[in-house]
């Protein structure tokens, strides 16, 4: 008999026939549904009903590769390689699960049993939940789309798009208008434009120790961005395979400051080849169908293509979006971001834009770009703004502790 038994006996819950109370039970029920039910769970629950219905979806996707080898049989007949068991299947989980678990279990269905394919088919992406990493799903398999797919693929694909733009673009602008307003110094402000810290700074040499005061013969205020107070940024997004969230990510942050006037946004992709996108930059969509996520990786050559589009350095930021994992001349990489630095750019590396967690990177690369003055860390969407703004008034990125 398990533990758990003896130990709910003084919780003050109701206890049933079998001396089990009623949190006792639940947790049982809760272990079975994740043993899955054989002899050895040590569960001695028996499920029905929902919960029944629950354990066979979980069993269909977790229970195949688990179970063969070790009693010679499989505890499901897993999906199967049918559309409509999968349809049912897709069905079943969104009728049971929330829609953080559904989007959890369509990415590991899509992993452990090789489902892509079958996302070709219309019918199948109508059922499934849409999130960013199905859309990167869809975009490994632009090329391999059959046309009479790509309509219902951009369809899913848009609608994650727009409840990004919906979650990301109010609070972006606002951070970055007020980030232009204050790098746009005056030196003659009105009182409520006055920056007393830099005028403060500015003006101790005048301290009158007498007086215990500092007299400001110069004012520093913040400016009023304008249409001729212009930042340029440029984005420049690795679409290996594994880079496929922060694509996404990058493509919706790339259209929401192209819609800003005060900034002349450019957005560049690329793997062991670069490909240009600005002109696209209107539709986040065809910014990412434009993509094609893959390959190999080649930072030094994008870069260059980067540094040429540069003709104002000391008002552009450049935001390298990358694992790091260098396919091209390591050196060549290096020197072009510490000259683009030594010409005033202010240089952003970010090794993901996205809320996966801590990715792989190449740490040798991370190091030596630190050591340049361009610290790379992994970057929420939620901080993107914030680490924009610091670049934009070229003040500390507000680096996330990784502690």
């Amino acid at each position: 008999m398990p533990a758990d038994r003896a130990d709910v006996a003084d919780t003050g819950d109701a206890v049933d026939a079998d001396g089990l109370a009623d949190s006792g039970r639940e947790r049982l029920r809760r272990w079975r549904l994740v043993l899955g039910g054989d002899a050895a769970d040590g569960t001695g629950c028996a499920l029905s009903g929902q919960d029944a219905a629950m354990d066979g979806a979980l069993a269909a996707l977790y229970g195949k590769a688990e179970r063969q080898g070790r009693q010679g049989k499989d505890r499901s007949a897993g999906l199967g390689a049918s559309a409509p068991s999968v349809a049912r299947w897709l069905g079943d989980i969104r009728t049971y699960f929330p829609s953080s678990v559904v989007q959890v279990m369509q990415r590991d269905a899509i992993d452990r049993l090789g489902l892509s394919t079958l996302l070709l088919e219309p019918e199948m992406l109508e059922a499934v939940e849409a999130d960013v990493h199905l859309v990167g799903t869809l975009l490994s398999l632009n090329k391999a789309m059959p046309e009479t797919t790509k309509e219902t693929a951009r369809a899913v694909v848009r609608k994650v798009v727009e409840d990004l733009e919906k979650r990301l673009a109010t609070r972006t602008r606002a951070t970055l208008t007020g980030a232009l307003d204050r790098s746009a110094r005056i030196n003659r402000p009105r009182h409520h434009d006055i920056d007393w810290n830099r005028t403060i700074a500015a003006n101790l040499k005048h301290y009158l120790p007498e007086y215990r005061t500092i007299v400001p013969e110069r004012l520093i205020g913040y400016g009023r961005a304008s249409q001729s107070v212009k930042k340029e940024v440029v984005l420049c997004i690795d679409q290996s395979g594994s880079m496929a969230a922060s694509v996404v990510y990058a493509s919706v942050f790339g259209a929401v400051l192209a819609s800003m006037r005060s900034i002349d946004t450019r957005l560049v992709v690329f793997d062991t080849a670069v490909v240009d996108l600005t002109d696209q930059l209107d539709d986040p969509v065809d910014v990412l169908f434009g993509t094609q996520l893959g390959g190999g990786t080649d930072i030094n050559r994008a870069l260059a293509y980067c540094q040429s589009q540069i003709t104002r350095p000391a008002e552009t930021v450049v935001v390298l979006i990358s694992d790091l994992y260098e396919g091209g001349i390591r050196d060549e990489m290096l020197k072009r971001v510490a000259a683009m630095k030594a010409s005033g750019v202010q240089f952003v590396a970010l090794l993901a834009l996205s809320d996966e967690g801590a990715p792989a990177y190449d740490r040798e690369h991370a190091a030596a770009l630190a050591a340049l003055g361009a610290p790379a860390f992994a970057c929420t969407p939620d901080l993107f703004p914030e680490v924009m703004a610091a670049a934009i008034e070229k003040r500390p990125l507000p680096i996330p502790d990784t502690a």
